[in-house]
């Protein structure tokens, strides 16, 4: 099965010059843990979570209307193409310990994909329990 199968089609984004503020209310408004950051027409330059924004913003004591999101984005993040295995893509996002990652033909994100998604699929139940357990292991190590 390809990723394209099973990838998130509508994506939201934010840009490098948005704020954390912004990233964080788009998160919430629409219920996901992650957001490509994109520019020049949805070309990836990194990725933020919900977890950079509590960690490098809020923790940090930054107000996050006035951080912006190129300060706290993880750069250069894992991205997969459409045409990519679901199982090299599972095994990639447990060996980078991500739970979400940007689908992308070129530079371009065309989709996301999540663990969830993975485990929407009864085919990929053992990728998917491998790559929670070793994010997980990798989480309560940190």
């Amino acid at each position: 099965m390809l990723v394209s199968e099973l990838m998130t089609n509508s994506v939201v984004s934010v840009s490098p010059d948005d704020t954390a503020q912004t990233a964080a209310y788009l998160l919430s408004r629409h219920n996901i843990g992650s957001l490509p950051v994109c520019s020049d027409g949805s070309a990836l330059r990194g990725i933020v979570t919900d977890r950079d924004i509590v960690l490098r913003c809020v923790a940090a004591e930054l107000d996050p209307a006035q951080t912006l999101v190129k300060e706290i984005m993880t750069r250069s993040p894992l991205a997969i193409s459409p045409a990519d295995d679901v199982r090299d893509a599972a095994r990639c996002m447990a060996a980078r310990q991500v739970r979400r990652t940007p689908v992308t033909e070129g530079h371009r994100v065309v989709g996301m994909l999540s663990l969830g998604d993975l485990s929407r699929t009864r085919s990929y139940d053992m990728e998917t329990s491998r790559a929670l357990a070793e994010i997980s292991d990798y989480v309560r190590r940190i």
